[in-house]
């Protein structure tokens, strides 16, 4: 399956004429694992959810096919000259499983391959590897193919699980089509043969509340409360979904409302709370910065009263208040208050004090936490640096962009999407074209991207330096590796 290529003249009159009106930041894609108290304390009660998809793993075999099949793809002809390379390879399970990893973000080119592969002797789909496509093609929003694909597991018996479901629906409710995910739980028995469970309904609960659809999620709580029981999880993810609303008052009452059904509340339960009463200082720093603090203490009190011991998240939650509140000196005495009481920092509490310095223009201080943090064994993250990085494009420093960059190699430490992303925006509008390629690369080879975010930024850099060759170039590139421009892009690009 290949889309059509836009003549190349078009494109490089509509991209000169048009996309150098664009702003760049409205493109700036969000990191979905940014790194925070909140996001940490999120895994922490999804630990019980279904296990994820097979992650990357190092495959010789899987670099070879998968790169073969980036170089050599004519989006003309599907597969027709990447067979021929191919030729000779032993197909397996786990060399399909990681091969569709490493080409999860060409969703043309991993379905072009996934139906080859299909059709080689010996091998047949599993389940697994069908999931793993339905949930390309749903990050591609291809959700006709998606849906495709899982009619075809059932016709080849092969039952589709709850798992795969929800792998659709989360698809579904992150482009924004909450009923049909709806909907497609609802088909779900019909599929697998077996009655929707409590855990399949926290699942989608969980994932309406993940992307900020909880007013939907309360809907169908309320309408199906009656039938399935709920327990702590799920009102925790209820809680979780109003709090992440900026509602903590919503929250409180599904909180006051589990606790009258004698339900009792856990850490985790306390902790979302607590993150939620906390938020409303880091979405709105006017807000009154005692009184939150004051608020976030007493429940805090109240944890103890319940015999429910404060841990790592619950300082750190409080903590990260006094980043938006740019109060750096409060902020480092309650670290040291929180090491002494022999509760160590995690990655996100570390982040958490570093982007308060940095955001406080305290670079100094910062980098003296990070080689602390680096010095007593604490992992780096993405997000760490990603809090240096946007500073440094305020500033407009370069230099120490670029040493800070080195610097994550040097500590084994992957650059995310977004973190890439901010590096392109940043080089970009500098003019470091040089860099900026090799950027470019590095993300390539690291498989964490481009999307398409990285293209429409690169794109936008190139037109806004008048390289109107190099910029068409990356625009069919964009299309011919699957994402399309959304609506009001293309309107854009296509306008003459």
């Amino acid at each position: 399956m290949a889309f059509k290529l836009v003549p190349r003249c078009f494109l490089l009159t509509s991209l000169a004429q048009n996309l150098s009106k664009l702003s760049v930041s409205s493109y700036v894609s969000s990191d979905s694992n940014e790194l925070s108290p909140a996001n940490e304390l999120q895994l922490e009660f999804r630990e019980y959810l279904k296990p994820s998809l097979p992650s990357h793993q190092k495959s010789n075999d899987a670099d070879m096919v998968a790169n073969l099949l980036i170089e050599c793809h004519d989006p003309y002809h599907a597969m027709e000259s990447s067979s021929l390379h191919l030729n000779g390879i032993r197909v397996s399970t786990e060399l399909v499983q990681q091969t569709l990893i490493r080409l999860k973000n060409v969703p043309s080119i991993a379905l072009d391959f996934f139906v080859w592969v299909k059709e080689q002797p010996g091998y047949n789909h599993d389940g697994v590897a069908y999931d793993m496509m339905i949930d390309i093609m749903g990050k591609a929003r291809q959700f006709d193919v998606a849906w495709q694909l899982l009619l075809e597991m059932d016709q080849l018996g092969d039952k589709s699980t709850s798992k795969t479901f929800g792998i659709l629906f989360r698809r579904l409710i992150a482009a924004g089509l909450t009923r049909q995910a709806i909907q497609a739980f609802d088909d779900m028995e019909r599929f697998t043969k077996r009655e929707t469970d409590r855990e399949d309904f926290v699942d989608l609960l969980d994932t309406l509340c993940k992307y900020g659809y909880a007013k939907v999620a309360t809907e169908i709580f309320n309408q199906r409360k009656f039938k399935l029981e709920p327990d702590t999880h799920m009102y925790t993810v209820m809680i979780y979904g109003w709090c992440k609303l900026n509602r903590p008052e919503v929250a409180e009452k599904f909180f006051r409302e589990m606790v009258d059904r004698g339900l009792e509340p856990n850490v985790i339960t306390y902790n979302v709370l607590l993150n939620g009463i906390c938020r409303r200082t880091v979405l709105h720093p006017g807000t009154h910065f005692e009184g939150i603090i004051q608020k976030a203490e007493n429940l805090l009190d109240e944890m103890q009263k319940r015999g429910i011991e404060q841990e790592v998240t619950s300082y750190s939650i409080v903590l990260h208040v006094y980043s938006p509140a740019h109060k750096p000196d409060l902020l480092l005495d309650k670290l040291s208050s929180m090491k002494e009481k022999g509760i160590f920092p995690t990655v996100a509490t570390y982040t958490s004090v570093i982007k308060c310095l940095c955001s406080c223009g305290r670079l100094e201080d910062a980098e003296e936490i990070l080689n602390e943090m680096v010095a007593n064994g604490v992992s780096s993250y993405p997000t760490t640096f990603s809090c240096f990085f946007k500073e440094f494009q305020g500033r407009k420093h370069a230099d120490n962009a670029l040493k800070l960059y080195k610097k994550m190699g040097d500590l084994s430490c992957t650059p995310s999407l977004s973190t890439y992303n901010i590096l392109v925006g940043t080089f970009s509008r500098l003019n470091k074209m040089d860099i900026l390629h090799e950027i470019w690369n590095d993300m390539k080879e690291s498989r964490a991207g481009p999307d398409s975010d990285s293209y429409t930024l690169l794109i936008h850099g190139l037109c806004e330096k008048r390289k109107w060759a190099q910029a068409c170039e990356f625009f069919q590139e964009m299309i011919e590796s699957g994402f399309r421009p959304q609506r009001s892009h293309w309107r854009s690009y296509t306008k003459v």
